[in-house]
């Protein structure tokens, strides 16, 4: 690392607004210095998708220099909001996140996603990278620059990336894939921890490699 401060990773969210607020209580950023980045999956599955969004929008908007990568439930959300794909998102958690939307805007024609919320879906990035790491959402394949990395494999990929013991350049930090504990690895630190499924959600400290729990 440099002098520029240190960074702090969040991983997937998955509409968990309360373990969300719990721990960036917990986050001991110094705002200015520090950077924050958020893996993607902010919605679906969990309860209060649009408390999520929200709260991330009104912390981008007081702190500029926030990152939110996309997830694959994002990319899905999307779809949907295209017309396309509409049951695999449902299947995937969509029906609890319109269900938060239509608690908020019960009379609205169409789907209930505000143009601000649509706004910052589409402004998310496929990635982050600084001196010493890469953040993705859910990995990336070996050998190939992130230029040329495809987006499904950024938001998507799986067993392949999971499975890759050689370093890719940089130390990958990434969700997608829940874990009970995080995975750390050396060329690869994962840190969804499941906060939907009962478990907590979880943020990275680096470059001291110290997680935060909620």
């Amino acid at each position: 690392m440099t002098d520029e401060g240190r960074i702090f990773a969040v991983g997937d969210i998955h509409g968990c607004y309360e373990a969300l607020c719990r721990l960036l209580e917990r986050i001991p950023i110094a705002w200015g210095r520090d950077r924050l980045v958020f893996l993607g999956d902010y919605i679906d599955r969990g309860p209060d998708s649009f408390e999520v969004v929200e709260h991330l929008i009104a912390l981008g908007r007081r702190h500029p220099d926030v990152v939110f990568l996309k997830g694959n439930h994002e990319a899905m959300l999307l779809e949907y909001l295209e017309g396309r794909d509409r049951l695999t998102y449902l299947y995937n958690g969509g029906r609890q996140t319109l269900e938060s939307y239509l608690r908020r805007a019960p009379a609205a024609a169409g789907p209930p996603v505000p143009e601000e919320h649509r706004r910052f879906f589409e402004s998310l990035r496929l990635f982050y990278e600084t001196e010493d790491y890469l953040f993705v959402h859910a990995g990336m394949r070996h050998g190939l620059p992130l230029a040329r990395q495809r987006a499904e494999d950024l938001l998507w990929i799986r067993e392949e990336f999971l499975s890759e013991r050689r370093p890719f350049g940089k130390r990958v930090v990434f969700g997608h894939t829940p874990f009970e504990e995080p995975l750390v690895e050396d060329n690869k630190i994962g840190i969804d921890t499941g906060a939907v499924y009962g478990n907590k959600l979880t943020c990275l400290q680096l470059p001291e490699e110290r997680f935060i729990h909620a």
